[in-house]
Parts: structure tokens; sequence; C-alpha cells
């Protein structure tokens, strides 16, 4: 186009450069209807649920994953997304090779080492692939073979695909399951029948879908005592002797991050074995070797995630979250309880989670789907049950305010008292 082209009517008149030099008007021709355009500022609609005083957000937020995250966190990052810390920079623009970025997660992974008091005998990874791709990279990396034997706890959803994709790689067994009881119980640890020959004893600390959670962990009696867990429904809401696992991880999207990153936190010596047929990036050496930066990784969530670590930090450790934690499912537990059998929890008391409640009305599914939407419209979101199993579930990880419960309970008194 020449540069002497001019804007017609129905035209917008565009300058590009040229490596030769000054710039060169383009002509773009827009239809009559189009002849005016202006830019004015739009005010965005009006929230149902806008944001209310004490910092608190207008609605809550009870999904299993992912989830909801401290307001401090996101409004700390909302204030750093276009300039990070001065460096003219978004933290998803920069060079994961960069300087900043280097900070970045080498202080995510100290403040996870201080948080669970991570010994140095073990690697921490920040990884990519969910805790899904852990199925595969478990057995790979452990397992010398597909003729090695493994042992699995078999407890709910989570596990019995972790046993599944194993057997792809190993000669994954079940130790114990709690299939035939609807997963709503975990075994006494004499009940599971372990093989003295198995690589690993597997378990799932927490059952998203189901609701069971181990309080303590078994003891592997395989010959290397390795311990693997899936914790990705509730890490870092409770401290763990981590030195007790082989390896332990967990995607981060329920109490840690956004997803996109996965932690895992391997023993040292376990790290380096694995099986010819390994893909690269499920070689756990891969990036103990690289400090997590074999490729580019998930940057924008490892830092959320760094964000969050000094968030629990600041609230005095994984004890102190613990206790509230405790306190809130325990009003949520003995709300149900105390309904008469209106709501129903199936799990047995003792492996109770404190992070997923699910319960279902004894009125039947009518009346759950009623209570849900009421619900929302009232703010409480996203307590549908998982597809697999229906009813109601409320999730409520760390970042669950209080107060978000203390409305959910309120609620369910309503509720039944409404509809008897």
């Amino acid at each position: 186009m020449s540069a002497a082209a001019t804007a017609g009517p129905n035209s917008i008149l565009l300058h590009r450069p040229t490596s030769a030099g000054p710039a060169v008007a383009s002509s773009i021709r827009l239809p009559a209807r189009a002849s005016k355009v202006s830019c004015a500022a739009v005010a965005a609609p009006s929230s149902p649920h806008a944001l209310t005083g004490a910092g608190e957000r207008g609605v809550y937020n009870f999904a299993a994953g992912p989830a909801t995250l401290p307001l401090s966190v996101l409004q700390k990052a909302q204030a750093e997304l276009v300039d990070y810390r001065g460096s003219g920079m978004s933290i998803m623009e920069m060079s994961h090779r960069g300087k900043e970025f280097d900070a970045a997660i080498k202080k995510a992974e100290a403040d996870l080492r201080a948080l669970l008091a991570v010994p140095d005998t073990h690697e921490v990874l920040f990884l990519q692939g969910g805790a899904t791709t852990q199925f595969a990279a478990v057995p790979l990396n452990l397992c010398a073979g597909a003729s090695d034997p493994v042992d699995f706890v078999v407890s709910g959803s989570w596990s019995d695909k972790a046993f599944k994709e194993a057997k792809k790689y190993s000669a994954a067994s079940v130790a114990w399951s709690g299939k035939d009881g609807k997963y709503t119980a975990l075994p006494q640890f004499d009940a599971i029948k372990q093989n003295p020959e198995a690589r690993f004893l597997h378990i799932c600390s927490n059952e998203t879908i189901h609701g069971v959670e181990f309080k303590d962990y078994p003891e592997p009696k395989n010959k290397s005592g390795i311990l693997v867990a899936d914790m990705s429904s509730n890490f870092c809401s409770k401290p763990v002797d981590v030195s007790r696992f082989g390896i332990i991880y967990a995607g981060a999207q329920k109490n840690v991050g956004p997803s996109g990153v996965t932690i895992a936190i391997v023993r040292k010596d376990l790290v380096g074995n694995a099986q010819p047929i390994t893909p690269v990036m499920l070689d756990y050496k891969t990036h103990a070797d690289n400090a997590s930066l074999y490729n580019t990784p998930p940057c924008f969530a490892i830092y959320i995630c760094g964000l969050v670590f000094e968030d629990l930090l600041a609230q005095g450790g994984l004890a102190e979250v613990e206790k509230k934690n405790q306190h809130k499912a325990g009003i949520l537990y003995d709300t149900i309880d105390a309904s008469g059998g209106y709501f129903i929890c199936p799990v047995e008391k003792s492996v109770r989670s404190l992070m997923n409640v699910p319960f279902t009305l004894a009125k039947g599914a009518d009346f759950e789907k009623q209570f849900i939407a009421e619900a929302a419209k009232e703010g409480m979101l996203q307590l549908k049950g998982h597809r697999s199993v229906g009813g109601v579930r409320a999730s409520i990880y760390n970042a669950m305010p209080l107060s978000g419960v203390e409305k959910l309970v309120t609620f369910m008194k309503d509720f039944q008292a409404r509809n008897p």
C-alpha cells in the first residue's frame, strides 16, 4: 500500500514502522455502520455478590479444586501483576532463568521446607502434569521394571486411579480396599496385607471425593521402607513428619495455589533409578539436577504457591493452621450429626476429612438440588457433590474462612426448618 494512502470516511488509518525508515500508513476499510468509532470508559456491571467489608469477598467458594485462595494472596498478586517488584515486567512474562524468578522459586522452596520441616534428605520439586501424572511417575522411578511388586491401599477414587495406572509399569496389587464399604472407612493398619517384597506402599492421605482422611500413617513393611502418599487435598493443612515418606506428591490447586503446578517431595536416595522407558519429564533426576528448571516451569503458579506459603507461615505455621481446620470441620460435622438424620455424612467418624465434607439429605436427590440452588443464591457456591457420587460436598480448605462455614451451617439449619 502506498505511503500516500489517506483515510476514507469509513476507514481507520494505521501506521506501521518499516525497516527502511518512517512509518507507512495502512488503511483498513470498515463497513458503513462502523464509520464512527469511539472509546469510553464502561462501568463494570454490578455483581450480586459485591465485595463486603472486613476484607471478605461476597461469595464463599466450596469447590474441591481449583479452590478458594486467601484474599490477601490474590490482592498481593493483583498489586504485583503488571510490574513485579519494580522489574517493569509481570512475573508471567519474565524469563524463568532471570534473577527475579530465580529468587521467587528459591524462596517458595525455602518457605515450604520451613512449613513442613522438610529434611535435607529430601528433594523438593515443582512439576507439571497434576498429581495424576505422578500415578505413572512413581512406579517408573521406584520400580526396576513391570515385574516389581508394589502395594496400594485403595481408599477411594483417587487411590484406585493411582493403582490402575501403576499396573502399567509394575506388578501392582491391592493390599486393602474400601470399595465394598463404598469408601467410607480406612483400614486398621494390621489389616493391610503388605508384601514384604513390594517396592513401596502407596496411600492417598485424603480422598477428595469420598471425604476419608488418614489421621496417622501405616508403616511400610517392604524391605526399603518406602511409603508413598498422594497428599493433594490435605497438603499443608497440618504438620507431617516428612521423614516417614519416600515420596509425597500433591497437586497445588486444593490448598496451596492455582492449578498448573504439582509439588513432589522425594527422598534423595530414590532419585536416579528410573526405568529406561521413563520419559525425561517423568524422571525425578531430570528435575532434581536442574532445580525444577529443566524446561519452562509454571512460573505464575509457583509464584502464587510462594505467596500462600508466606501466608501460612504468618499464621504461625501448620500447627496453628490445623487447629483452625479442626474448628471449622467440627462446626460442620456437629451440625450434620445434630440434624436428627436430616443431613447424613456416611463417613466413619474417626476418619472424617477436615478438608472435604460429603453429605446427603435424607429427603432425597430433589431436595439436594434445591439445597444447592438456594445456597448458591445466598453466595455459597460449588456445593454439588462429585458427579460419581452425587449429594453435597463442602470443601473447606485452609483458605475457607470460618465465616464461610458459619454461614453454611446457619443456612443448613434454616433449610431444615423450612423443609421438614
